[in-house]
């Protein structure tokens, strides 16, 4: 079986173990839950102008455009809240309704306006996120504005002790070719299991400023493996899982592997606080065995998280002397990043951005805007738009498909370490490497840890990955 990650993960209440235990039962369950009417549709506004800068650098990809869906094919109940909210508008000169606000002081993204003309509905199962060839300048301005305007400037404090983490501001083009694939199970081990939680440093960066670093760059990186997990092969012509792509951009960081299931610990918090809420909201897809099948499957997922322990403290967050400055700062960058993806250049890009940063947004404003008696639908029906609920659950989706995609990658990493057909002597060979190695690298953290001299001749093996 290929190796799995151990140890706790940083800032969360859980173990790398306990999330995949999580994501072993939740997995079936979220993807037939992704089917139901309910999620299956998103409405949004696809063509708001960029809010930071002049871009008319559009893909043309035909990968890259976004099939909309014709209003009428939905439930009546999704068109009539529409049309009540327009004749409860007050109403101008120009016979135009005001647009409803597009924050309230809860929100941490730009929420869509139901009456605004230009929203589209969209189905979300014939738009898959996927590659679609988008890169470059266009999108590199984006994650560069992300990281470089929207992270209270942490991004570099993160980084340190990660040699190849510098190609994260850098051009997509030249980031490509970075590192080989592994070539030993040694390489693996260091690329997919040693992810624990390191002991603290008095020096670093405060917790809710990491806990927003480690959620874009868990957003990011989903989104990476996605892209190479859906990649086009023009030489065959098919989709499928690209293994050089998922090392260029997420395995020779092991950091934003970290950072995915640190996402996927908080949002599955978020969710698993919403249990009460679920279980009395009216989802109106104008059929009522439907409605029924849909709060029986949510209630299905949340009841496989209880077996684990809570994965995210949020009561530890915004305690500090400036705690609330912090928290306006906080949910300021994460609106002005919901707002950038308005920038990306690609519509299928954008949608899939706007799905994820409103999913990660509802989830925030669960676990730092409410008390607990206000997660009720009875006592607080305006809690989250339809569209946050769609967004949340779609974007816990995608994060369990990275999840997923992680472990079909080490597979991958370990055939071709050690393919199946290989006899069993080669496959013992590799497995005494591959102890051999690991003995060494931990008399190397314990002598680190210890402030001991490490031999000179360790030092080589480690840093040959005990090629032998």
């Amino acid at each position: 079986m290929a190796d799995r990650p151990l140890g706790q993960i940083k800032d969360t209440c859980c173990d790398y173990q306990s999330v995949e235990s999580i994501q072993g039962d939740t997995f079936a369950k979220i993807q037939e839950l992704m089917k139901a009417r309910f999620f299956r549709y998103y409405k949004l506004n696809l063509w708001r102008e960029c809010p930071f800068w002049n871009d008319n650098g559009l893909c043309m990809n035909r990968d890259c455009a976004v099939e909309t869906t014709d209003e009428s094919l939905l439930p009546k109940e999704w068109r009539q809240d529409a049309l009540g909210a327009l004749k409860m508008s007050p109403v101008g000169s120009t016979f135009q309704p005001f647009k409803v606000c597009t924050y309230k002081d809860q929100d941490f993204c730009l929420q869509e306006d139901p009456l605004d003309s230009d929203t589209v509905y969209v189905n979300l199962l014939d738009n898959p996120e996927r590659f679609t060839g988008y890169s470059g300048e266009s999108a590199w301005k984006v994650w560069k504005a992300i990281y470089e305007e929207n992270c209270f400037n942490i991004v570099d404090k993160m980084a340190e002790g990660c040699p190849t983490c510098a190609a994260t501001n850098q051009h997509e083009s030249q980031a490509i070719g970075l590192a080989p694939a592994p070539s030993n199970k040694a390489d693996l081990d260091t690329l997919l299991k040693d992810l624990a939680a390191h002991p603290d440093n008095p020096n670093e960066v405060c917790l809710e400023k990491r806990v927003y670093y480690r959620l874009i760059s868990g957003l990011h990186s989903s989104i990476s493996i996605h892209i190479c997990d859906e990649h086009f092969d023009r030489t065959t012509g098919n989709w499928g899982p690209d293994l050089q792509c998922f090392v260029n951009r997420i395995g020779v960081h092991p950091e934003r592997l970290q950072n995915i299931y640190f996402t996927y610990a908080l949002v599955i918090r978020a969710i698993a606080k919403l249990e009460e809420y679920f279980s009395e909201y009216p989802f109106k897809t104008g059929d009522n065995a439907e409605d029924s099948r849909t709060r029986e499957m949510i209630h299905g997922l949340i009841k496989s998280t209880r077996e684990c322990p809570p994965t995210f403290d949020e009561k530890s967050m915004f305690k500090s002397d400036n705690a609330k400055s912090l928290y306006v700062e906080f949910r300021d960058h994460f609106r002005n990043v919901s707002r950038i993806m308005d920038c990306v250049g690609c519509e299928k890009c954008r949608l899939w951005g706007k799905i994820q940063t409103t999913g990660l947004g509802a989830a925030l404003k669960v676990l730092f805007a409410y008390e607990e008696q206000s997660l009720k639908y009875s006592t607080n029906p305006s809690l989250l738009q339809r569209g946050e609920i769609v967004a949340l659950f779609n974007t816990f989706n995608r994060l369990s498909e990275s999840l997923e995609a992680i472990q079909k990658f080490r597979r991958l990493y370990s055939d071709r370490i050690a393919p199946p057909s290989s006899s069993l002597i080669e496959k013992v060979w590799c497995n005494v490497k591959y102890l051999f190695a690991q003995g060494i690298r931990s008399i190397f953290h314990l002598s680190s840890s210890m402030q001991v001299p490490i031999p000179k001749f360790l030092t080589h093996l480690l840093q040959q990955q005990v090629n032998l």
